[in-house]
């Protein structure tokens, strides 16, 4: 059974060659995408919460994960702390979460243009003017969200608890 779970995860990690074929194949059955994108670096109840919200607003979860490199450019010299590959497992190992794509860019731009949520979504930290992706979303006819986060939980706050030893 186990096996069978981590395959099942395992098979939500998309990449590139075949993110369009399986987002054509939802929107033909009539699915409602949902896209949201992050670092999700060391993953805490915020998260969860933020994209549990998501999930809610559609059929698809879609998750853009950044890589690597992206999140040290983003982040800094010591982040990330887990690898995209682990935090793209635990990300895929989620039943609310449909799909999990890696990118390289600082921005998510292309790979919103690829998917074309039916609802795009960014944290409460943001303003729609302000969230990449939002105008050529809202141009296809789709909806761009803001959900709220759950206060004082962020990776940088957990990473700084841990080092402080509090």
């Amino acid at each position: 059974m186990i096996d069978s779970l981590e395959e099942l995860a395992i098979s939500k990690i998309l990449h590139q060659d075949n993110l369009k074929q399986t987002i054509a194949k939802w929107k033909a059955e009539g699915q409602k995408i949902v896209f949201t994108n992050g670092c999700f670096d060391l993953l805490h109840i915020g998260h969860i919460s933020y994209l549990l919200k998501a999930a809610s607003l559609g059929d698809k979860l879609v998750i853009g994960l950044n890589s690597d490199a992206s999140v040290k450019r983003l982040k800094g010299p010591s982040r990330p702390i887990n690898l995209e590959a682990n935090r793209a497992l635990i990300l895929a190992a989620m039943f609310f979460v449909d799909a999990v794509i890696q990118f390289e860019e600082d921005t998510p731009l292309t790979l919103i243009t690829n998917v074309l949520p039916d609802v795009l979504v960014k944290g409460g930290d943001y303003v729609i003017e302000n969230i990449v992706g939002a105008a050529e979303v809202q141009a296809n006819g789709g909806d761009v969200r803001v959900v709220s986060f759950i206060d004082g939980h962020s990776s940088t706050a957990l990473i700084e608890k841990i080092s402080s030893g509090n």
